[in-house]
């Protein structure tokens, strides 16, 4: 267990300004508490007053919201040589009795590490190319969202307008479409319901252009980053850029999970026995990270649809009276087995120089 292992462990408690900071001893008795600002000069001197009050050299620190406001000084911990435990939100249950308070919540950060097993820690997510994957995904997710609802308001108009209009609706909206589009001049005798139709026909069109353009960059920075990660990953049949990018994201460092069964239930793609009676089966699992679960979905379906192996294994699972839903279901879990394998092997040497 932890406190076997450690001289103190220090809690804190994040906000958007401020920082609580509670040292103790491996026995959870407290040794010291204090409040910092939320800034540069705040993590050096939490760090200065961890240092001055720690009761040994062998520390750990526990931060709620070390993806949030505890970003920062789970950061210079880190870089000071602390290691960084991502502690989970206290529950009810643990506050029961107790009220709350912001000493209060660093002191259960303090017992949340005191019970966990010294080989299993939750450590944060990692920075770095990581990070620069998910703020491209987020940004990807953002502007295919909003490019959509733009698509869709612009064939609302096309849809009842001229004939011209109806026959751009049905077709597909190309670049060659929207620059048409954008072109277009409007008539001197328009009215003025046309003219407002046409202005935003035109608005629309050069805005559906633009979020292709930048998608499209989009999806090269990707690429970019991923191939220099883990390289040769895009080749593997069916990852591209965008779920290649949140397999590793998903996965963020060697080490957060413990081994390719702990990737699949993070996937989602492990088993949960569904037996009744005579009957022997199992379903998917439908909880774990849904934005990788859905990235091995399409990673599924590309390879089922264009993988020669994977549609000999189709047909022969279904020669053994397996539902597609179950075939399914076991081509996911091999395909997070892989991409386990996988991310470790290319990604491993780094944590260990990094070491």
């Amino acid at each position: 267990m932890l406190p076997e292992i450690v001289d103190g462990v220090i809690g804190s408690d994040t906000h958007r300004d401020t920082n609580h900071v509670e040292i103790a001893y491996p026995s959870g008795a407290v040794i010291a508490t204090c409040s910092l600002s939320n800034d540069s000069a705040g993590h050096a001197a939490a760090l200065a007053w961890v240092f001055e009050h720690a009761p040994g050299p062998r520390l750990v620190m526990s931060i709620e919201g070390t993806r949030s406001y505890g970003a920062g000084l789970a950061r210079a911990a880190a870089a000071a040589g602390i290691p960084v435990i991502e502690a989970e939100r206290p529950t009810r249950k643990a506050r029961r009795g107790r009220g709350k308070s912001d000493p209060m919540d660093a002191h259960l950060a303090v017992l949340y590490a005191l019970q966990l097993d010294a080989e299993k820690l939750p450590t944060p997510r990692a920075d770095g190319d990581r990070e620069a994957l998910r703020i491209l995904l987020c940004a990807r997710e953002e502007l295919t969202t909003t490019s959509t609802g733009q698509i869709n308001r612009l064939k609302a108009l096309l849809r009842d307008g001229d004939d011209a209009d109806r026959r751009a609706a049905r077709g597909k909206l190309t670049n060659i479409t929207l620059a048409g589009l954008a072109r277009r001049r409007l008539p001197r005798e328009a009215s003025r319901e046309r003219a407002v139709r046409h202005a935003e026909i035109r608005r629309l069109a050069v805005a559906v252009r633009e979020a292709g353009r930048v998608l499209k960059t989009n999806r090269a920075e990707l690429a970019a980053i991923v191939n220099d990660v883990v390289p040769g990953l895009t080749d593997r049949r069916g990852i591209g850029p965008v779920t290649g990018a949140q397999a590793i994201v998903s996965f963020s460092h060697a080490g957060r999970c413990r081994n390719d069964a702990a990737f699949a239930t993070l996937a989602g793609t492990s088993p949960i026995e569904a037996s009744s009676g005579q009957t022997t089966r199992h379903r998917l699992n439908r909880g774990g990270d849904r934005a990788l679960n859905k990235a091995i979905h399409v990673i599924a379906n590309t390879r089922i649809r264009s993988d020669p192996a994977t549609q000999a294994y189709v047909a022969r699972r279904t020669a053994e009276g397996k539902s597609s839903r179950e075939i399914r279901r076991c081509i996911k879990r091999y395909i997070a087995r892989q991409l386990f394998r996988s991310l470790t092997a290319a990604m491993a040497p780094n944590l260990a120089a990094s070491v």
